[in-house]
């Protein structure tokens, strides 16, 4: 019997399919609505289910996972949540920043809700303060912002004859305009010329390289965004196949090709989101569980990449990395 069950939306309805046992069980359910691309057995669920089993937790014995995703698409997620809400779940968890954190809150003010974040959820409207929410939403801040400014820093120093940086943002992310102006800020102290292109859509991901190839861009920040990131490898592949250096938000993608990531670790933020959900589901009260802030950031080099680039990078920047992939 499949214990875990997965909706998707099909001309606008949700369809899953209900194990008779489960519903006989009645054990607690957790939805997790996702931003994201669904990794159904990476590491990132992995995580989240050690998060969960700190508090002993199993799916399938104990409690039930219901998973959804709109595979970069945000505007599948209002209804998703709702779909979610409706059947109904004892906790709900959003991963994939603000777009999905924004569609939790909008369909339920009263589901237990854990959700994940890149920026302040005072601001967001989530939480009266960082350290006592005060409503039905706790989760993880993983400090993006923080982030945007360090990267346009690191990438000047991995290729240090980089006059004009390109930024790719996604407009469709409600923190774009805060990320850009993070962005000018850092570029302006350096005396960088910046170009913002602008990519929702795999096509305009496309269109955003040929621009880059046009107006010569020397290198390119790519902005902490779900949608970016799920069409990472992408990105990847066109930053090689037009020998762009580029620098990302995590360290998957420095694994997958790109020359280098300063971020956090997802799997801290999705462990410590099964904690919560954990302690949550033993009792605590959401609004009196204080938003983590996730504070180890670290730098990932690909050593092979950067030859490929014809970069030289030197001894002091390899050591400042806290992973060189050779």
């Amino acid at each position: 019997m499949r214990r875990r069950r997965f909706i998707s939306l099909l001309g606008g309805a949700a369809v899953v399919a209900w194990p008779m046992g489960l519903r006989a069980q009645q054990l607690p359910v957790i939805g997790v609505l996702n931003s994201r691309t669904l990794d159904k057995g990476g590491p990132l669920l992995g995580a989240f289910h050690r998060g969960l089993a700190e508090n002993s937790y199993t799916d399938g014995r104990n409690i039930v996972i219901e998973y959804v995703s709109a595979d970069g698409d945000y505007t599948r997620l209002p209804a998703l949540a709702a779909e979610l809400v409706r059947r109904p779940v004892d906790v709900l968890v959003s991963f994939g920043g603000e777009p999905s954190a924004v569609a939790a809150k909008a369909a339920t003010s009263k589901i237990p809700t854990v959700s994940t974040i890149g920026t302040d959820p005072v601001r967001l409207g989530l939480a009266a303060s960082d350290n006592r929410p005060g409503g039905n939403t706790t989760g993880v801040n993983l400090q993006t912002g923080l982030a945007e400014a360090k990267r346009i820093g690191l990438l000047r120093e991995l290729v240090p004859q980089a006059a004009t940086i390109g930024v790719l943002l996604n407009p469709d992310n409600p923190q774009s305009s805060q990320q850009m102006k993070d962005i000018e800020q850092a570029s302006q102290a350096m005396k960088l010329t910046l170009r913002v292109l602008r990519a929702g859509t795999e096509d305009e991901i496309n269109t955003s390289f040929g621009t880059i190839v046009q107006q010569r861009i020397s290198a390119l920040v790519v902005g902490s965004d779900p949608f970016l990131t799920t069409r990472g490898k992408q990105i990847v592949a066109l930053a090689a196949l037009h020998t762009v250096p580029a620098i990302y938000q995590f360290r998957e993608l420095a694994q997958a090709g790109g020359l280098a990531s300063y971020g956090i670790r997802l799997t801290d933020v999705y462990h410590q989101s099964g904690v919560y959900v954990g302690r949550i589901l033993r009792g605590a009260v959401p609004g009196e569980l204080p938003f983590v802030r996730i504070d180890r950031f670290e730098l990932v080099i690909n050593l092979r990449t950067a030859k490929a680039l014809g970069l030289v990078l030197s001894n002091s920047m390899q050591l400042l990395a806290d992973e060189v992939i050779e």
